[in-house]
């Protein structure tokens, strides 16, 4: 084929696009900002690695089974290097609540539902050595992008290439192809507003702020034993996350909503940040000096969005040979763990399309279009759980806030029937899980009728014949936990109320 192909940026993004298309007989070029990674260890790419182009990198991070299943069955000498760096895969019935492991049977799919985790660094410094092995793809390092090259078509631009700049100066690179995978800074989009091109934006706020600490496991000391408690969980006023790593690391993710100030400001202390730890009993014991010790301090990541760019305008596309994909064109909440599938995804979408057709326009139309059917679903399911759960924070702050009828019915269909369901019947929590990891469509296991009549089955039952179904106490209550910490339990609903 013999197309020049240029990424913008390194990040997971990049290196998605690079392994989609360096098999194809292009020549990829990969622009980073950064320096290269470090030649030796996992442990000194953590440490060490300058990643000013992905502010996130030292957050929480696991790929979801979507993203598994794009590397086990098309890169597995990637998956062998993985794994061999100390990347783990945990598997479905590993993650199930622990009383129900025993009667676990395994089903045909069951391997489709399988995480790879570790630390970003690690996941990142692995997939960038693989794709610079191959023979046809280029890194250009410690280079920023100052401008795009484009011409006039129509109502609409060909993007030529860009205007990149290093320590000897400017210069010029161009390209058949430009993909831009700069991530939420990308400013490759602002510039082709700035020149006229009328590109449209839905977006809505997550609502939360993160914060993450990673820790590692004293020598000869195996990972806690799981409980009932689970290691994710959601007090409202807080939610929690255990993320194990590669080489004996793990993360902890505390997810807290913007409009709790008192948490927010005073998590990001490494004290404050280790006590809200030891009072949640899904992750205490990790969190124990018996057990662990810090090995960073509390990384915070605030300013989430929810937000799709339409590069498309009436059935005709904005930019021909430009390709946005990643956080560049859809962004989403974090917390739900799928903006690396998300790329993954857009990535081997884009060299399906690249490999059917040469011609610009109809790439365009139908890069965007594939795009849309493949993730608007979860797209705008994760925007419904957002807004439900930005409402249900602004409600805990009253304390004189009396749910009304309806608010009471959805909430014990969903905590009463729904997830007391998945969590007794096995073929449900398989079913739910797929949606989850991108394996089926979202909500598709509640179009079963037989699924339904299993939610409604025990939603019927009531609290007291689904007793061994729920979850122990995850944690304190908002008031307990403000309390134990020395902070003000009533200061944010004035705040609130003043602001309203």
């Amino acid at each position: 084929m013999g197309e020049r192909v240029l990424v913008l940026g390194a990040g997971i993004a990049g290196l998605s696009t690079a392994l989609a298309l360096g098999g194809s007989g292009r020549e990829v070029t990969i622009l980073d900002r950064d320096p290269p990674p470090p030649e030796t260890s996992a442990d000194e790419a953590f440490e060490s690695w300058e990643r000013k182009g992905v502010g996130h990198v030292r957050h929480s991070h696991a790929f979801l089974a979507r993203l598994h299943m794009i590397i086990r069955d098309n890169y597995p000498e990637l998956m062998q290097d993985l794994l061999a760096a100390g990347c783990r895969e945990i598997r479905f019935h590993e993650n199930m609540p622990a009383d129900r492991q025993a009667e676990y049977v395994p089903a045909p799919g069951d391997d489709d539902m399988t995480i790879l985790t570790s630390r970003r660094t690690t996941l990142e410094l692995v997939m960038r050595r693989y794709v610079a092995r191959q023979k046809n793809v280029t890194f250009v390092t410690s280079t920023l992008v100052r401008s795009l090259i484009t011409e006039k078509f129509g109502d609409a631009v060909i993007v030529r290439g860009v205007v990149a700049e290093d320590a000897n100066g400017s210069r010029e690179i161009r390209a058949d192809i430009v993909v831009d995978a700069g991530g939420k800074n990308s400013q490759a989009i602002e510039w082709l507003r700035e020149g006229g091109l009328p590109i449209d934006e839905e977006s809505a706020p997550a609502g939360i702020v993160y914060f993450t600490r990673h820790y590692r496991l004293h020598d000869g000391k195996d990972e806690p034993a799981r409980s009932k408690v689970p290691g994710a969980g959601d007090l409202g006023y807080i939610k929690y996350g255990l993320f194990p790593a590669d080489n004996r690391c793990f993360s902890i993710t505390l997810a807290v909503p913007e409009i709790e100030m008192e948490i927010r400001r005073a998590v990001v202390r490494p004290e404050i940040f280790d006590a809200i730890c030891a009072e949640l009993p899904g992750i205490a014991d990790w969190t124990s000096p018996e057990y662990s010790e810090p090995k960073s301090k509390v990384f915070g990541m605030g300013e989430l969005w929810q937000r799709w760019r339409h590069m498309v305008k009436d059935g005709k596309p904005l930019a021909l040979n430009f390709f946005p994909l990643g956080d560049t064109v859809i962004r989403t909440n974090p917390l739900y763990g799928r903006g690396c599938s998300f790329a993954a995804v857009q990535a081997h979408v884009l060299r399906d399309v690249l490999d059917k057709t040469s011609d610009p326009q109809a790439r365009a139309v139908e890069f965007h279009a594939t795009v849309e059917s493949e993730l608007r679903p979860y797209y705008n399911d994760m925007g419904k759980q957002d807004a439900m759960a930005i409402r249900r924070s602004a409600n805990a702050l009253d304390p004189d806030y009396t749910p009304d009828f309806k608010a009471r019915l959805g909430k014990s269909f969903l905590e009463d029937g729904m997830m007391v369901a998945v969590r007794a019947d096995l073929p449900l929590l398989r079913a739910f899980m797929r949606g989850f990891h991108m394996v089926d469509r979202p909500g598709k296991w509640l179009k079963n009728p037989a699924n339904i009549a299993k939610v409604l089955y025990y939603w019927g039952r009531g609290k007291k014949r689904n007793a061994e179904y729920y979850p122990p106490k995850l944690g304190p209550g908002r008031s307990a936990m403000l309390k134990k910490l020395g902070l003000s339990a009533t200061a944010d609903f004035e705040r609130f109320k003043a602001a309203a």
